[in-house]
């Protein structure tokens, strides 16, 4: 601020503002927002969750199981048949033992169907399988 005033009082027209380290910090702050941004991992299809007032929040490392409203199994943005649940999930918890299985049924997809996939899950060595839902309020 005082080089600004002694330039008036001089009579100099030509003031410049360095904006160089102001553009250097906001790629600084956008690259560090890139970076710790988590990111949320979805099945790769269309479901839409059963409401449930007591549904709680779950983290770590997952195994999504996905069973839409037309009664198709999805793991890993891919289509299997309900006999290729326990192989796929074997090999999910021999990548990581510490998984948890998470089945995203549609509020639509037949009762059946999602314990037949929870009892593949527990044949396979999942410990912990859970139903998502969407927190109702």
């Amino acid at each position: 601020m005082l080089n600004i005033t002694a330039a008036r009082r001089s009579g100099k027209k030509n003031l410049e503002l360095n904006i160089a380290p102001l553009i250097d910090m906001v790629f600084i702050l956008l690259i560090f927002f890139l970076v710790t941004t988590s990111f949320v991992k979805e099945t790769g299809v269309d479901i839409s969750r059963p409401a449930a007032t007591t549904a709680i929040p779950k983290n770590g490392s997952t195994i999504l199981i996905g069973v839409t409203k037309n009664n198709t199994i999805h793991i890993d943005r891919h289509e299997i048949d309900i006999r290729a649940v326990r192989a796929n999930v074997e090999r999910a918890l021999a990548e990581n033992p510490d998984s948890s299985v998470v089945i995203v049924a549609d509020r639509e997809s037949t009762t059946g169907l999602v314990i037949s996939v929870m009892d593949y899950c527990k044949l396979a060595g999942a410990e912990i399988v859970s139903i998502a839902a969407s927190i109702n309020n």
